[in-house]
C-alpha cells in the first residue's frame, strides 16, 4: 500500500527557474542601463543620472531578491515557496520604500526621475522578459535557444 506525499511538504528540487529569470532580467536591466541613466541626465541632469541608476539598482536588487527567496524557500517545501512569495512581496515593497526614504532629503537625489524610473523599470523589464520565458514545463524557465545545450 503507498501512500500519497502531502503535496504540500514536498519540496522541489533542481535547477530553479526563478533564478535563471532574475538573471536574465538583471543582464537586461544592465544592457539598458546606459540609456536609462543618458536619459536622466539629459532632462535632470547628473543627480538625475545618479537617482535613475539608484532606481535601476533597486529594481534589479528587487529581482535578485525575489528569486533568491523563492528558489530557498521551494527547497524547503512548497508551502515555504508559497509563503516567501506572499510576504516576500510585502517584504520587498518595504525594502524600496526604506531605499527611498533614506535617500530622499540627501542634495543628489531627484525624487521624479526616481518614481518614474522605479515603476518604469520592473513594468518594462517584466514585459521585456515575458518573449524570452518559456511556457512548457520541459523547459522551466527560459526558452531554449539555438546552440544553448541543456
Amino acid at each position: 500500500m503507498t501512500t500519497a506525499a502531502d503535496p504540500l511538504s514536498q519540496r522541489l528540487e533542481g535547477p530553479q527557474p526563478a533564478v535563471e529569470i532574475a538573471r536574465d532580467l538583471a543582464r537586461r536591466g544592465v544592457l539598458v542601463a546606459p540609456v536609462i541613466i543618458g536619459f536622466g541626465a539629459i532632462f535632470w541632469g547628473a543627480n538625475g543620472a545618479a537617482s535613475v541608476g539608484y532606481a535601476l539598482a533597486i529594481v534589479v536588487a528587487n529581482f535578485l531578491l525575489a528569486a533568491f527567496m523563492l528558489g530557498t524557500a521551494a527547497q524547503i517545501s512548497l508551502a515555504m515557496m508559497g509563503a516567501a512569495a506572499l510576504m516576500g512581496f510585502v517584504t520587498r515593497l518595504a525594502l524600496i520604500f526604506l531605499a527611498v526614504m533614506l535617500v530622499k532629503d540627501l542634495s543628489w537625489v531627484e525624487l521624479v526621475p526616481l518614481g518614474i524610473t522605479l515603476i518604469v523599470a520592473h513594468l518594462g523589464l517584466l514585459f521585456w522578459e515575458m518573449r524570452y520565458i518559456s511556457g512548457s514545463l520541459a523547459y522551466p524557465g527560459l526558452k531554449p535557444r539555438p546552440g544553448r545545450s541543456y
